[in-house]
């Protein structure tokens, strides 16, 4: 039976007769014997090989080259050799499959820009096995956060006729002919009206929320966005818990016990994987990731973030005005510069946020919240929802946005309404918060971004 190389070297005492499987990294031939170094990525680590000329299989032994997958039954005994405490005597090796000279990944190290354009093989390097390694962890994390907390885990929709953000930067859903050059009624499409790819599940989330009272959903979720900045992606992941009766400080809280709960878990469960990216990647990474776990984040509001942003007396490429987002420049100066720690900003102007917010006392403010982190910028946006069925609808008037078309989404404010809160974090974000990559393209498996969709 196959044995994971991450468990046999785990493993308590040698073993008699052991198999692994898994994929040549490299192999130095000596007369009488082979070093294989094996890889099946179950971990960062490699199991160093030995095998005799002259067992079977190792006819085939100048076939196994880097990347050809391999099979190796042999002893489990003490490492001579430095590093690991556990090596493999074959007693047989099997050639399962070849790796010709053309094999893209001979060397140890890669340009990112190279592994993007071969998405399909850059999992087989050392760094990018580490990141999805530790993007199945944390995935596992975020679900146990909520289990522990008893939240609910909704299924909402990807295929959606609501624009959450009223932005419009949506991925159109249809079955009309796009060879057509007639024009076309959406009474004639798959759905009788216009449809998209959801940005959001919150507000599928809002109405369970109002019925379970804490929910959260996790699933993919899409954006028309012609932007090429490292944070941005045409498809990627949200975390969005819903909570009813819960307002905007009870928002802010949680968000930032999830993030340092994601932290802490990153910290205690790497299985290894953290130290590629604090020698590689990023050199004060551990260190980052130990400070936030440890210490209280800041809280200022949107009026003072600005008033410390205009007094700083730095250069902005983006001028700082009261009434404007502030872009990622600012966040990091504010996380990075100003309070050196996650910051969360809240109170931001109404007319810069969504229709959905709830409005402050002041008439010019909503009760929204940022959590901005070093290094990334905002990794969680939320707010307390407007739960006011009048003020709602005079906020959709003002955006825009049809009654009609959201009608069942007013029923939440008609029937037993209540204050009720929710964020969204960015999974990719919080998967380069943890590993210190700087572009969201090397956190997601096969990256959707502006012209580039291949695999």
């Amino acid at each position: 039976m196959r044995v994971l190389i991450k468990n046999a070297l785990a493993s308590s005492e040698a073993q008699e007769a052991i198999t692994i499987k898994g994929w040549v990294r490299t192999r130095r031939d000596n007369k009488a014997f082979s070093f294989l170094e094996m890889n099946d990525g179950s971990c960062l680590a490699s199991m160093q090989c030995i095998a005799d000329v002259g067992i079977p299989g190792s006819e085939e032994l100048s076939k196994m080259t880097t990347g050809a997958a391999v099979a190796i039954t042999g002893k489990l005994v003490a490492s001579q050799g430095k590093g690991q405490q556990w090596e493999i005597h074959a007693t047989s090796i099997e050639l399962i499959g070849g790796a010709p000279e053309d094999y893209p990944l001979q060397k140890k190290r890669h340009s990112p820009e190279f592994l993007r354009s071969i998405s399909h093989l850059r999992p087989r390097a050392n760094l990018y096995g580490a990141v999805f390694r530790m993007r199945s962890r944390l995935a596992r994390a975020v679900h146990r956060f909520f289990e522990e907390k008893d939240f609910t885990y909704v299924h909402t929709p990807i295929i959606t006729a609501s624009d959450c953000e009223g932005a419009g930067e949506m991925f159109r859903v249809t079955s009309l002919d796009a060879s057509s050059d007639k024009p076309q009624s959406y009474a004639n499409d798959f759905f009788d009206k216009a449809t998209y790819l959801t940005v959001s599940g919150q507000l599928e989330g809002e109405a369970f929320a109002t019925a379970l009272s804490n929910v959260y959903t996790f699933g993919p979720t899409f954006r028309a966005e012609n932007s090429n900045t490292t944070r941005h992606a045409c498809e990627f992941w949200m975390i969005e818990p819903e909570m009813a009766f819960c307002d905007l400080v009870e928002d802010m809280d949680l968000a930032e016990e999830f993030v340092k709960y994601l932290v802490n878990d990153t910290l205690k469960n790497h299985e290894g994987d953290l130290d590629i990216f604090n020698n590689f990647v990023d050199k004060d990474l551990v260190n980052r990731l130990e400070f936030v776990a440890s210490k209280p984040f800041q809280r200022v509001s949107y009026t003072e973030a600005v008033e410390i942003l205009q007094a700083c007396g730095k250069d902005f490429e983006y001028p700082v005005t009261w009434g404007v987002n502030l872009q990622s420049e600012h966040e990091r100066f504010l996380t990075e510069e100003h309070f050196k720690c996650p910051t969360t900003v809240y109170d931001y102007p109404k007319d810069v946020k969504p229709f959905y917010m709830r409005i402050n006392e002041d008439n010019k403010t909503v009760a929204a919240m940022d959590l901005l982190v070093p290094g990334i910028g905002e990794i969680v946006g939320g707010a307390q929802r407007e739960e006011r069925l009048d003020i709602l609808q005079a906020n959709m008037k003002q955006h825009g946005l049809s009654e009609e078309e959201y009608w069942w989404y007013l029923d939440l404010r008609k029937y037993g309404s209540c204050p009720h809160a929710g964020f969204g974090m960015g999974f990719e974000r919080m998967l380069m918060f943890v590993t210190g990559m700087k572009n969201i393209r090397d956190v997601i498996p096969f990256s959707r971004t502006p012209g580039s969709c291949e695999f």
